[in-house]
């Protein structure tokens, strides 16, 4: 069987900074993909538009075959001018991280209401805000790791109804509350969901390093819910593979003073796992509208300019096994499944 995926697009991937960058930034293609919505939480995070262009000139620098579209960390620093200058550099959205809950957040805001007049802003010119749908952890209010994102919902609906024409993105959904309270609002809010996600639940992290991640996955009629919402081929939702490398130690390893690193690595295999995954659940003919048409709708980058063209991806007769880790100079990085078996591969790309 033969798959051609029209300008396969990932809305929300992590490059991060430093030497590792030369090692993960091709692997963006590596994975399928065309387009790389990239995240801002650096060390120190991107909060103006010369640190974002400077970013993506960086990025630029080691594959100028991807389109990068950049966002800004939401934070004190912002203001509503800023705003206006990062608009017409073009720069795409601003981030939202509450404070402390995954990588680089602890600068992450912890009052909403406090950035109107951004969110103001954002919506007149036309800027997407991307959440991270959780809460902090908090003994005394009951809230951990597998509630934090129920608990966020009602920020993202407050937000939607005091500006509706603001597009949001509900990023990497692991529940069914979520994908629940997503469909309930309008047209300018949207969800992204990743590959992991599609694969795990709560026993598959717990003991397990390497499929640790933020948010946690869930229960299994959580993840059933993923997989419902991507099979009934719904244009508001899409992938956005929060593809989080972290050094083999700091995944591998934890201590009575810290634990290990969240996030899960997938941008080196990442369109095969899609289609091994989608296949699996039966939403195999949904593949492209998942991972290209939903996103770059929303997202206005249709298929048709600079960077638009097909990648073919074959179903293999006999499985194949994963690599295991990926190498540059010093740095090293170990991919989601690796050593894993795996059923399709990527056969070639031709431009349109």
């Amino acid at each position: 069987m033969i798959i051609s995926i029209e300008s396969p697009a990932d809305f929300h991937v992590h490059l991060r900074q430093g030497s590792i960058s030369q090692l993960i930034v091709p692997h963006v293609r590596k994975g399928g993909f065309h387009l790389a919505y990239v995240m801002p939480n650096l060390k120190p995070p991107v909060t103006s538009t010369e640190q974002a262009l400077k970013y993506k000139a960086d990025l630029e620098r080691i594959d100028s075959n991807v389109d990068y579209l950049m966002t800004l960390y939401l934070s004190p620093e912002l203001t509503p001018d800023e705003i206006r200058k990062a608009k017409n550099a073009g720069i795409v959205g601003v981030k939202s991280y509450p404070r402390g809950v995954t990588t680089n957040s602890e600068g992450g805001i912890e009052s909403y209401e406090t950035y109107y007049p951004i969110f103001e802003v954002m919506q007149e010119v036309g800027m997407v805000l991307n959440l991270h749908g959780e809460v902090p952890s908090d003994a005394k209010t009951n809230v951990h790791v597998l509630n934090a994102e129920p608990r966020f919902l009602p920020h993202l609906l407050k937000i939607h109804a005091d500006f509706p024409a603001l597009r949001i993105v509900l990023e990497h959904a692991t529940t069914r509350a979520a994908v629940e309270a997503v469909k309930s609002c309008g047209p300018t809010v949207a969800c992204t969901i990743t590959a992991h996600h599609l694969a795990l639940i709560v026993d598959d992290w717990a003991g397990q390093s390497w499929n640790f991640c933020k948010p946690v996955a869930k229960y299994p009629d959580d993840r059933q819910a993923l997989r419902d919402v991507v099979k009934e081929g719904h244009p508001r939702f899409f992938l956005g593979s929060d593809s989080a490398p972290h050094p083999p130690e700091a995944k591998s390893v934890s201590r009575p003073t810290h634990g290990c690193a969240a996030g899960v690595y997938t941008s080196p295999i990442l369109l095969p796992l899609v289609a091994e995954l989608l296949e699996s659940f039966g939403a195999l003919d949904n593949l492209e509208g998942f991972v290209s048409r939903n996103g770059r709708a929303f997202y206005q980058r249709p298929y048709t300019g600079e960077g638009s063209g097909k990648v073919t991806l074959r179903k293999l007769s006999d499985r194949k096994q994963l690599e295991s880790t990926y190498i540059l100079g010093n740095d090293s990085l170990i991919p989601f499944w690796a050593g894993k078996e795996i059923g399709w591969e990527l056969v070639e790309e031709t431009t349109a």
